[in-house]
Formats: structure tokens, sequence, C-alpha cells
């Protein structure tokens, strides 16, 4: 069992990064594997070419096709991303809109945000990483705050005693709801399937 982090800072080391880190701890101590992926500095928007519809792939081979390929191996996902003018990191948005365009491997899988700031925005910037999650079938995962730490430096994000404890939670809950889903599927409970073909035009 295996969660993918993705650090959607342009910081590699920084304060989302240390969020990250405390949850990978936690994960381990419950039997998790995990991973931390950095987006890095460069990344396109989607231009809606429509070339990912065959492939799954998108043709700017960039960090969404990275994160693709391991969500195939991955039971869950978290992202995490530092706060810019109340909402996400402009780099990750364009990540994640390709992303969550192309990818397979994401439905049923749990997920969660994370959020990093000075001071605030943090609960609009984890509202709109969340809309991803759901929009794919995602069940996410909580804690016992929001998932968030403040600090302008990994190391005030280690004065951030609750913001920390939160990250352990939300990784304990997080390895609990992997272990649930993988002894429903050992119990014989199957994945649901979805309906599809419906699309409604507003336009009259």
């Amino acid at each position: 069992m295996k969660v993918l982090l993705v650090n959607g800072s342009p910081h590699k080391e920084g304060c989302t990064n240390r969020a990250l880190m405390e949850v990978s701890a936690m994960l381990s101590k419950n039997g998790i594997e995990s991973e931390i992926v950095w987006i890095g500095t460069k990344t396109n928007g989607c231009v809606v070419c429509g070339g990912c519809k065959e492939t799954h792939k998108c043709v700017f081979d960039d960090a969404a096709n990275i994160i693709s390929e391991k969500m195939a191996k991955c039971d869950g996902l978290i992202i995490g991303s530092p706060v810019y003018y109340s909402s996400p990191n402009g780099a990750l948005l364009a990540i994640l809109d390709r992303l969550f365009g192309f990818c397979p491997y994401l439905a049923h899988k749990p997920a969660a945000a994370i959020a990093s700031a000075r001071r605030g925005g943090t609960s609009a910037t984890i509202d709109a990483i969340n809309k991803y999650f759901t929009i794919r079938q995602m069940p996410v995962v909580s804690s016992t705050y929001w998932n968030m730490v403040h600090g302008s430096t990994p190391s005030d994000v280690e004065k951030d005693k609750e913001g920390l404890q939160t990250m352990r939670n939300l990784a304990q809950n997080m390895a609990w709801l992997i272990k649930c889903i993988n002894a429903g599927k050992e119990a014989g409970i199957d994945i649901p399937t979805a309906e599809t073909g419906e699309r409604t035009s507003f336009i009259r």
C-alpha cells in the first residue's frame, strides 16, 4: 500500500514539503509506503488540444505525466500547496487541470489537500484542490482540523505544533481508509461502476 504526496510549491524543501514529511513519517508508522513528488518550477496550462484522449498522457511532458504514471501503483493521493492570494500555486493548478483530465488511475482512491501559509487563505486553497478530487470519485480524507500549517520557513512550521499534529492525524486517517478499502476488496465488495453517457446542455 502506497500514498503519493505531491509537493506543489516552487520551493522543493520549503514549508509545504515539511508538512508532507510529517505525513510521510506517520504513514510509515502505520505500515503505508509513501513518496514525495515535486512538481518543479516549469509547467504549462491545459490548451484543450485533445492529445491525451487516446494516450492518457499529456503532450506537455512534465510532472502531470509523472504523477499519473505513479498513481497507477498508488492507493492514495495527498496534494500540498502554498497559498498564493487565497489560492493554490498557479503552477500546481496548471498541473491539476491537465492531470485530472487524462489520468485513469484516480477514481475511488482516497485523497487529501494540504495548504501552507504565512497567515491566511488556507481554507480557500484546500477547497480549490478538493474540487478536483470530488469530480473524480475520490473519497476526501479529513483530520482533526483543516489540513494546514503556518509559517514562512520550515523552522516556523516546526513551531506550529497543532499544524503538525493535524498532519499526523491526517496520515492516520488516510492509512485507516486505505486499509478499509483493501479489506473490502478482499471481502468481495466491488468498486461501483459509474453511469456514463448523459451530457445535459443548458443552452436552449
